[in-house]
Formats: structure tokens, C-alpha cells, sequence
């Protein structure tokens, strides 16, 4: 499909700018969103609603047990109709409500996208059903569903383009914005000291003083002995 390549091109060219975006310098205060695209976004969610509940009113009305296929195929197509009922549901609101968060989201539009993709594709599977099987009334009544479905796939896709086209060019100004303050920053000056250092003086060890020589005794022959009286 046309429609499934396109949206490749661009969820490539989305993971592009939130990698790039996730370089940029942080910005605590998000960019106000125009009242032209609140109202282009409000506009598509009415039409996308609208189709939505014309689908699921119409898919209420299908007798596939009266049709006239073999079991596996009445199987297959109930199915069908009930997955495309419990996403238009449950799963389509809430992505609707987070889109209505954040409009200009770029991940959230994709994600629209992608679920409505998805339910063309089942939906068209079942037309293509109700063609074979089913009545007249009950082909025409889905394939004007499917229209509807088709019709605000195509506008969700124009809008992702414009706006990953939108945020390229706010991140290549960001880009430019955060190059021109790194240049505005002066350079460090680094202090290179190239003397070489003085030597600490080296400690002398002090020689310890060597010790007195005890004086020696004299022999024990060279003592003066007591003299002894002369006899008479």
C-alpha cells in the first residue's frame, strides 16, 4: 500500500527528530500550539468520531450467521467485527485523548495513525465479506464505513508529514541556537608549569658517638703488696 510505505518514510523521519531533539538543550517551557492547528485537529477527531460510531452501529446490524459461507469463514469474519468493535471501543478513545493532551505530538499522531491503518486493513476484509456473502444492504452500509475510516486515516497522514516537517525545521533552528552559545563560551586557559621542581633537601643521618673504652684493671702481680715488719 501507498499509504503503509508513507507512513515508513515518516515514523523513519520521526525517530530521526526525537533522536536529534534528545541532543538539544532541555526547554522547560513547551511552545504555545496555534489556535489554526488546535482547530484542523479538532475538526479531524469530529470526523474520525463520526465514522467510528457509524462503523460500530453498522457492525451491530451484520447477520453473518445468515450468510450464506461455510463455517470456518462465518468464524473468521465474527472475528473480525469483534476485534474492529472492541478497538473502536476502547483502544481509538484513548489514543484520541492523548492526542487532545498533546496535539502537536508527533509519536502520539503516529500511533493514531498506525491503529487506523490497522483497522482499514480488517475492515476492508470484511467488506470484501459482506460483497461475497452478505447482503446488499449490509456491502454498501460497510463500505461507506470503510470510506470514512479511509478519509481520516489520509488526513492523520497529512498532518503527521506537516508536522515532522515542522519539528525538522524547529531542530535544525535549535541546531543552530545551541552552536552559536558553545561558540560564545571562551576558552578555558590552561596553565602549563614547565620548571622543574626544587629537590627537598636530603636529611643527613647523624652518626651516633661511639662509646668510651672502660679503663682496664691492672695485673694482678704488678699490685703493690703490704710490707711486712722486719724481724729482730
Amino acid at each position: 500500500m501507498i499509504a503503509t510505505r508513507t507512513a515508513t518514510v515518516l515514523w523513519s523521519t520521526l525517530m530521526l527528530a526525537i533522536t536529534s531533539a534528545a541532543q538539544t538543550p532541555n526547554n522547560n517551557s513547551a511552545a504555545p500550539v496555534s489556535y489554526t492547528s488546535i482547530s484542523e485537529l479538532n475538526q479531524m477527531i469530529a470526523g474520525l468520531q463520526q465514522a467510528s460510531q457509524n462503523t460500530q452501529d453498522d457492525l451491530s446490524h451484520l447477520r453473518i450467521e445468515k450468510w450464506k459461507a461455510d463455517s470456518n469463514t462465518k468464524r473468521q469474519t465474527e472475528g473480525d467485527r469483534d476485534s474492529v468493535v472492541r478497538n473502536l471501543q476502547n483502544a481509538l478513545p484513548t489514543m484520541v485523548d492523548q492526542l487532545k493532551a498533546s496535539p502537536e505530538s508527533l509519536p502520539s499522531t503516529f500511533k493514531l495513525y498506525r491503529n487506523l491503518d490497522a483497522l482499514y486493513d480488517v475492515l476492508n476484509s470484511l467488506v470484501e465479506s459482506a460483497g461475497a456473502f452478505g447482503s446488499k444492504d449490509e456491502f454498501q452500509t460497510l463500505n461507506k464505513d470503510l470510506g470514512g475510516i479511509e478519509e481520516s486515516r489520509r488526513a492523520f497522514a497529512e498532518r503527521m508529514d506537516k508536522l515532522a516537517t515542522s519539528k525538522e525545521t524547529e531542530i535544525g533552528q535549535l541546531r543552530v541556537e545551541l552552536q552559536n552559545a558553545r561558540a560564545a563560551i571562551p576558552p578555558k586557559k590552561t596553565v602549563v608549569d614547565d620548571t622543574e621542581p626544587t629537590p627537598p633537601p636530603k636529611k643527613t643521618a647523624k652518626k651516633k658517638a661511639a662509646p668510651k673504652p672502660k679503663p682496664k684493671n691492672p695485673p694482678a702481680e704488678q699490685q703493690s703488696q703490704p710490707s711486712q715488719p722486719q724481724s729482730q
